[in-house]
Formats: structure tokens, sequence, C-alpha cells
């Protein structure tokens, strides 16, 4: 519940129905005060506490379910340009409404998109990429700003319920316009406006048509927040503290096109920064809670909405993202399976869901599910090099584009059963290797899925043995090994990239600097010569038996490809602070470990004994050539990701955490790996994958 108006530095308490006292609080410099976590219902009153002090009407708390009359919406007319929304709640949302390029919205109706998020979404001067696209395209786009960012009102809280319960009214609001077709909407966005979509289609609006989802997460704590338990103070600090400083008041602070309207005069944005103030800082919020807290980040999961998604729907990731990372993947399984649910993965970057094989279906769904037309892939071609250029840069060719595989369809019911015959899941294969140009967007193969993981994924298991070797058969009753290293993090520069700059992990070959492990500070484990290609597609887990000589010890576990020409190639990584690892029983798997990290069931490594530690690695899909060596690596947090960095001790050598190869406590990695897929003969080019850097191999300290 939000005042404002109220006189700066006044204390105000808020009662309930019953008349007991279930808030205080002072007012900030702008007269404002939110009150938190109320139970929905009606009755509650807030008083100034000073002698004549003001007392409210009563005021009724929502239900996340309280859905407003259709007339709450149709009464709401936008036309072109910035506009403001209003919410159940009365709160004020900016909304730029634009007609497709070159047409105006009497010109309509049109097929229509909202792409929304706490970026600059409703940049009148500035459209979002998916919004730029589409508008291109033909569709008619409403870009919206998330409630306590840019010119909207109230305060910005990370996906909690109202920003969700704002989306459905969004889609309803829009979907009443005239100009819109087919009374109803779609949704498009990447990364943030796509995450947001998860939780908007879980939502249920009505007149919502589709979403189109790319580049997302699963879980807000699991990835990118606390990989493992570890606080991620690469991109996930950097990401906060931006939104930190988008939530400020315009026009001291904000996003610059806020500042902008408020000093050309516009009241409603001033208006609505009134609250901005009561904005919780993200970084401090976030690290506050290092466990997970079901009560509150259950609500702020995709994970836990995706099974309520009922209109057709568009995903698309990459294993390796430098931003969201490859949690992804845990929630695809949780997706609907009808035939109108895509599924596209691939290795690659955060941009990597709009390289051209994966765009031009981009199209096709959006052209068949919002437009309800047939699909003219052609409208891309034309735009391509424009969008590449701007992610790869002025040096890089176009990668090659599709051809439009609905230009001989006329009939629109045919075209959509040429597409809902896709596969669920579609896997790109080496990304990067399918064309004259290494690094450039291009798969070499595809694998085509009932869903993810596949259900002839055979969970194949090698032991970790003597020298380094990873092996199928169990050390013997005589095998007696344990190998040691010193977890040092400053052992290897923490980023593979200079600085944070994120359009470099977007180059064709980006200028990685992926160290080898330093001796002494890693053990490493290798398989000999593969005899045959080995394809993974899954997750996987490093199940370690650990003795370290500290109460608890942050882990990284990576796999890579130890190739027969002496390079080495990224594949994946995982991680776990070591007294976070009490599994959750029900979803956990051979294959996938899955943490509670619940603050209650955290514990630390009994001293001077082995216990069993489960490590996931995030899944992934790479072929493993024959001649090639599959390696797993222990050591400490970081050196493998261009943009994430751990919130990890620096030890210097002193803590020794060792690892047991015995028969009666093995370590050993399980891999998802998919029997008879054949890929492509050769190796691909080193450097050359997607989100994959490359470097010479060098063996670990214990001979892996």
């Amino acid at each position: 519940m939000a005042v404002t108006g109220a006189s700066p530095g006044g204390v105000l308490a808020l009662g309930d129905a019953h008349h007991l006292e279930v808030g205080r609080g002072t007012t900030d410099r702008l007269g404002s005060l939110l009150f938190r976590d109320l139970l929905p219902g009606r009755g509650y009153v807030v008083r100034d506490i000073a002698a004549g002090g003001f007392v409210s009407d009563p005021v009724t708390v929502l239900k996340f379910d309280d859905h407003p009359d259709a007339s709450f919406y149709t009464g709401q007319h936008l036309e072109a340009g910035l506009r403001y929304i209003q919410a159940r709640d009365g709160t004020l949302l900016a909304a730029m409404v634009r007609a497709p390029l070159g047409k105006t919205l009497a010109d309509g109706p049109f097929p229509t998109v909202v792409e929304y998020s706490g970026y600059a979404a409703a940049d009148p001067d500035n459209p979002q990429p998916s919004t730029l696209i589409v508008s291109a395209l033909g569709f008619a786009t409403v870009g919206v700003n998330m409630r306590g960012s840019g010119c909207s009102g109230g305060v910005l809280d990370l996906f909690d319920f109202p920003t969700t319960a704002d989306g459905y009214d969004i889609i309803e609001t829009v979907a009443a316009q005239p100009w819109v077709k087919g009374d109803k909407v779609g949704m498009v966005g990447i990364s943030f406006p796509g995450i947001s979509q998860l939780f908007v289609g879980g939502a249920r609006p009505p007149h919502l048509a589709a979403i189109a989802p790319l580049s997302v997460i699963a879980d807000i704590y699991r990835a990118p927040g606390f990989p493992g338990g570890i606080f991620n103070s690469g991109f996930a600090q950097t990401w906060l503290q931006e939104r930190n400083g988008d939530s400020r008041p315009a026009p001291e602070g904000g996003q610059a096109y806020a500042v902008k309207r408020v000093n050309d005069g516009d009241a409603t944005c001033l208006a609505n920064q009134r609250l901005r103030l009561q904005t919780l800082d993200a970084v401090e919020f976030t690290q506050s809670h290092p466990y997970y807290v079901p009560e509150l980040m259950d609500q702020r999961s995709p994970i836990n909405w995706v099974r309520k998604i009922a209109v057709p729907t568009f995903l698309a990731s990459a294993f390796q993202d430098e931003q969201t990372g490859g949690d992804f993947a845990s929630m695809l399984s949780r997706l609907p399976k009808r035939r109108d649910v895509k599924i596209t993965v691939t290795n690659g970057v955060h941009t990597s869901s709009l390289d051209p094989t994966t765009l031009w279906n981009w199209l096709a769904f959006l052209d068949l599910y919002v437009a309800e037309r047939v699909p003219d892939q052609s409208r891309l071609a034309p735009i391509a090099p424009l969008i590449y250029l701007q992610i790869l840069g002025a040096s890089a060719p176009t990668p090659p584009l599709p051809p439009d595989r609905f230009a001989d369809v006329t009939d629109y019911q045919e075209a959509k059963r040429r597409f809902e015959a896709d596969p669920h899941v579609r896997v790109l294969m080496e990304n990067g290797a399918g064309s004259p140009t290494a690094g450039l967007p291009a798969p070499t193969f595809q694998l085509a899925l009932r869903q993810w993981p596949a259900p002839q994924v055979r969970p194949t298991v090698w032991y970790f043995g003597h020298g380094g070797i990873l092996t199928p058969a169990r050390p013997s009753a005589s095998d007696d090994g344990v190998d040691g290293y010193h977890p040092d993090p400053d052992a290897r520069p923490a980023q593979t990239l200079p600085g944070q700059g994120q359009e470099q992990s977007w180059e064709v070959i980006p200028h990685y600097d992926w160290r080898p492990l330093v001796d002494g500070t890693a053990v490493a484990y290798a398989t000999p010569p593969l005899e045959r290609d080995t394809v993974v597609g899954g997750p996987g887990s490093v199940d370690l038996w650990l003795r370290s000589s500290a109460a608890d010890t942050d882990l990284q576990v990576t796999l890579t490809e130890v190739r027969p020409d002496g390079l080495e190639a990224y594949v994946q990584n995982g991680w776990l602070r070591a007294s976070h690892r009490k599994l959750d029983r029900k979803t956990s798997t051979v294959l996938a470990p899955r943490p509670t990290h619940l603050e209650r069931d955290a514990s630390p490594l009994p001293a001077g004994a082995f216990t069993k530690v489960r490590v996931g690695l995030f899944s992934v899909a790479h072929a493993f050539r024959a001649g090639s060596r599959i390696r797993i690596s222990i050591e400490a947090p970081g050196g493998d990701r261009t943009r994430w960095a751990f919130d990890t001790a620096a030890t210097h050598g002193g803590v020794l955490d060792e690892v047991s190869r015995t028969h009666a406590q093995p370590s050993r990695v399980v891999l998802s790996v998919i029997p008879g897929v054949a890929p492509p003969a050769g190796l691909p080019p080193c450097p050359g994958l997607r989100g994959q850097p490359c470097r010479t191999y060098m063996p670990a300290t214990n001979g892996g």
C-alpha cells in the first residue's frame, strides 16, 4: 500500500480492519511511504500519528486474482505516442504506442505485440530491439515500462505479484483498442522483456494471443543470482546496480527518456516519480538473502509459472549465455507439450536467440499466432544486414540466411500445419561452425527432440581414476586414491573478457582471456581418446567425495573437450557452495542434482571426513568427436565466464580440498549422452563455436 502527498518526515501508522497496527514508517523527502507484505483484505486505514494528523478512508489490498471488470480495460483509449495505461490499483504505466513502420493507427487494424520490462521500453526515441524488428515487419507495438521505472508510477520490485498483475492489465487494455487486429495481442522481447512474458503468460490474460520469450532465466536465485549458492558479483550485481539507477526519481536520476520527459513538462511522468525513494536497493536486498526463500522467490521464478501458460509459445535461449546463463533449461520440461509450443536451444551468447535460423522461425510464429496469416519470411532478408551489424559489428559479414520455407504455401491452415509439424525442441548444434567464417552464427546440424532432456538420453558415468583418468570402470577395492588442490580464485582472471563490456561477447571471435588451470589450484580428469563420436544433450552431475581443511568451500566444475589437435574447447560449468549440498529429493535426478539452498538445510563440512557433494552442470548440447577426450576439472569459482564473477573468499592456497577416488568413495561425472547421433565429419574450428572459448590444453597437477 502506497502513501503519497504526505508531509516529509511524518510518522504514519497502518491499521487493519480489526484496528490493529500492522505497519509504521516515516515518509521520505517526497512525502511518500510504502507498506509492504500486507495480507489481501478490506478496511486498512492510514493515520498520521501527529496531533491532528489525517486519517485515510478505508483501503482494500487486492488479491492477485482480483481482476477488474472488462469495462475497466475497454474504457481506456490509447493513441500513438507515449501514453499511460492504468493498472487495477490506479498505478499509471508509461506505454509507447507505435503503428507499424510507415503506417498510422488509422490504417489499422494491425497485428499487435507488447514489449514489457524495466528497461526503457516506453522511450519514444529508442525502441527496444524486438519492437524495432517487428515494427519493420508490419506489427503495431506497445512498449511498456514496469512500475517504478522510466515514466511509470509505483515501485520497482522485480517480478513480484503487482508487476505480473500489471502485465495482465496491459494485455487486456491494449487488446481492447480498435486498431488491434483480432482483439488479441502477442508479446515479444529478449532478456528482461523475454523473462516478463513467462509470468504474464502464466497469469493467463484472456486476450493474450501468444508469447515469444528469448534469452530467459528459470529461477531468480539459482541463475544468474546465486549460481550454486554463490552470489554472482559480476553480471548479476552489475545488472542490479543498473536497476537501482533506473529507479531513481527523474529528473535527478532515472532513465534518460524520463529525465527528458519531465524537463519537457510531462506532468504525469513527474507525478509518477513520487514513490521512487521507496524502492529497495536491489543489490543490498539480494545480498541480504543468501539462501533460497520460497515465500519470496517462488513467485519471482518463471519455473513456477510456465506450466500455467495456455497460449502458443516460442522460446529460445543459449546454453553459454554470458548474462542469464544455462539454467533456463531446467524449466523446459514444464512447458506445455502442445504442437504450438516450440523451443530452440543452442550453444552461444545472449544474442544467439536472434540468430537467423531462430529469427526466421520467430517471425513465422508471430505471423501464424498473432497476425493469423501465412508467414512471409522474405520480409526479414532486407533488414537482416542491419540487425547483424548491430550484434556482430561492422567488420563481420551477414550470417547465412535461411530460405523462406513458406514461399510455396498460400493456405493459412496448411502453413500452420507445417509449422506445428516442427519438433517441440530444436537443438542447433555447433553454432558458429556452419559457414566458411568461423564464429559466424550458423549451426552445422540440428537435433529434433520431443522434449528436453530427450527421452532417449542415457545417463553415462565416468569415474575419477589414478593419474587424472576418467574411466567407465568403478575403482577397484585395492584403489586408495586421493587428489588434493588449493583453491584460489585469484589464480586466474575472474572473467575471460577484460572489463564487463557485453558487446565483446557477441563478436564473431571474441578476444577471450581463458587461461589454463594453474598448478596446484585445481584437479582434472579426462577420458582416453574417444573411440566414437559422443553427443551430450542435457544436464550433468559431478558427484564428489570431498574433504576440506575448511568448514566450507566453493566449488566450480568445468566440462571441456580436449581435442586431438592439442586444443581445448570450453563446454559448460557448474557451481556449488559445499554447505548448500543438501538436495531436494523430489526434483533431483541422477543427471540433475538440485540443492534446496534453504538456510535450514545448510551445514558445514565435517572436519577430517569425506562427504558426498553433487555439483550440477548446467544443461548443454555438444558433440565430442572420436579422438577427443572429455575433461572435468574442479577448481575455485571464476576464470571461465565472460561476465559472471563470484563472491568467494580468496584463500591464496590456504585451504586444501581433497577428492576421493576409492572403491568405497568413488567420485564420478554423469553426462546426458544421446545415442545414435552422427555429427558431421571433422572437428569444428577452435575458436569458432559461439560462446565457447578455446585454449591450448595443459594437464592439471594430478595429470588430467
